[in-house]
């Protein structure tokens, strides 16, 4: 049966409701595509060379981002610093108030962001809508806590804060965490991910900025704008989110300064199986985790397995391989009316096609290397739209023993592809799990629950689940991570308002040149 895009949901539809909504944001169509502002000096401006950005959904235009110069940057780092020192003196309950209205203002258009992050990053409705519904839920509770986090004599920091972070989850991850910096005193400044998110992001922004809040919004290439949006005096911490290449760019850009920071990158996180035998639970488990297609930071990509046990995991795991869905997030059949439910998928496409690609090829070298592919999925019989673009799909792969020479052997792959490892040995098991230097997350699945406790503390990761999976966590849960997966203060509850505060005990948690300290997780 032939598929359609749902009724209301196409581009056109989606853009001309986000124009509605916030029309100051968006500028003139350049050759036929709608470009969008960028939020400078307090004011949405057509300024920067408009950049085409496609979807990953079906490689077709989207927007023209405007990108930014670093002076136009640089200006606009000078405005926010001092729209900071007016926010700061703004009394705590002004800024409840106002950070309020702009959670009610993004309520009332939950279902537009939601959709606007389906086309821009490729997340399945659920997923996409579960993203705005944490980022509004999170500020909630946060704004019912505030006080009591401030308390002692909490001030905020002597700058804005800048935001760098990733495109895979722009509004639980990047506009919760300016919102919770706003409460506590700090103008915010944020840069538009290149890869996907900027429309979604633009729209909040809009809605923000009318509430009264001191944000910043800017697009531009890491290169141009990294230096103004990390090393700027007027910068009072800057708080990054991605991979480990950049995040080392910018911890290197930090080392001569004692500017506040937070930089979490991903880690290979791992999931142990040892003397286990309860299946179902953790079939359960291994399902959930393809959310998304594994395209976030605590997602469990590696799976080290003892070796007594990997028949039975097999059993268990593949099936679940088997059994993920996947394609257009918004193809329905003929028989499809609105007020039916969206498609109910596992994940969508990759943030793009080269990203796609990548990935392929990680793959194929490590089978060429002499690792075993278990299965190798195909994107025939996933829900497509007739003639569409599909070079950002990636069906599931699953691949044993990968050689030591692999990328896959020691980088998170950042997409639906697996690896086991096997192991003989707890200390095989451990040295195979703590193979990153580093992770945010573990777990071990195994039926004494004391022996995994034990196995645990000599885990390197911020966080160990004891048959289930550890998450990034909401409201009162830190995070942060070890090794090279994190830099600078930890975040999540209490920590986040401590990071981006001062006065006090300044002892922080977190990883630091000169000491770590960690909460209990």
């Amino acid at each position: 049966m032939a598929l359609r895009l749902a009724d209301g949901t196409a581009w056109s539809d989606t853009l001309a409701r986000a124009v509605a909504a916030t029309p100051e944001a968006f500028g003139a169509p350049v050759d036929g595509v709608t470009t969008l502002h960028n939020l400078v000096e307090g004011e949405w401006r057509a300024v920067g060379a408009p950049t085409p950005t496609r979807t990953p959904v079906d490689n077709t235009v989207l927007i023209n981002l405007a990108r930014l110069d670093a002076d136009t940057a640089r200006a606009a780092v000078a405005y926010a610093a001092g729209a900071h020192r007016d926010w700061a003196d703004t009394p705590l309950a002004e800024r409840k108030a106002r950070v309020s209205a702009a959670v009610a203002a993004l309520t009332d258009h939950r279902d537009l962001l939601a959709l606007l992050l389906v086309w821009e990053i490729g997340k399945p409705w659920r997923l996409a809508c579960a993203d705005v519904d944490r980022a509004l839920d999170g500020v909630r509770w946060y704004v019912d806590e505030i006080d009591r986090m401030l308390d002692g004599g909490r001030e905020p920091l002597p700058g804005p804060v800048s935001n760098i972070a990733s495109w895979n989850y722009p509004m639980s991850v990047l506009v919760h965490a300016e919102l919770v910096q706003l409460l506590a005193g700090n103008a915010v400044i944020a840069k538009t991910p290149s890869q996907g998110g900027a429309v979604c992001l633009t729209v909040a922004h809009a809605l923000m900025r009318r509430a009264g809040l001191p944000a910043t919004l800017v697009s531009g290439g890491g290169e141009e704008l990294s230096e103004v949006l990390v090393r700027a005096p007027e910068i009072g911490a800057v708080a990054f989110v991605g991979g480990r290449s950049n995040g080392g760019k910018v911890a290197a850009a930090l080392l001569d300064s004692d500017k506040r920071h937070f930089i979490e990158q991903e880690g290979l996180n791992a999931w142990g199986i040892w003397n286990f035998s309860q299946w179902d639970l953790l079939a359960a488990h291994l399902k959930k985790g393809f959310e998304y297609g594994k395209q976030r930071c605590t997602a469990y990509p590696r799976f080290v397995v003892q070796r007594d046990l990997v028949d039975e995991f097999l059993d268990m795991y593949l099936p679940v391989v088997r059994s993920v869905r996947f394609g257009h997030p918004l193809a329905v059949g003929d028989d499809w009316s609105a007020g039916d439910p969206l498609p109910e998928l596992d994940f969508g496409p990759l943030i793009s096609a080269a990203k796609a690609d990548e990935l392929r090829r990680k793959v194929d070298e490590a089978v060429r290397g002499g690792a075993v592919p278990l299965h190798r999925g195909k994107l025939t019989g996933a829900p497509f739209l007739d003639g569409q673009d599909t070079s950002a799909y990636v069906a599931p792969s699953v691949l044993l023993a990968p050689p030591g020479r692999s990328r896959l052997m020691h980088a998170e792959p950042f997409g639906p592809v697996d690896t086991i490892v096997v192991v003989d040995t707890t200390d095989e098991l451990l040295a195979a799990m703590n193979a990153s230097n580093g992770a945010l997350v573990a777990s071990l699945a195994c039926d004494d629950e004391d022996e995994a406790a034990k196995l645990a503390v000599d885990l390197q990761a911020f966080k160990v689940g004891i048959n289930k999976p550890r998450s990034r966590g909401d409201r009162d849960e830190p995070f942060g991570g070890r090794g090279a997966s994190w830099k600078g203060a930890f975040v999540g509850g209490d920590l986040l308002v401590q990071a981006v505060t001062q006065g006090g005990d300044e002892r922080l948690y977190g990883n630091f040149p000169d000491y770590n300290r960690y909460p209990n997780t």
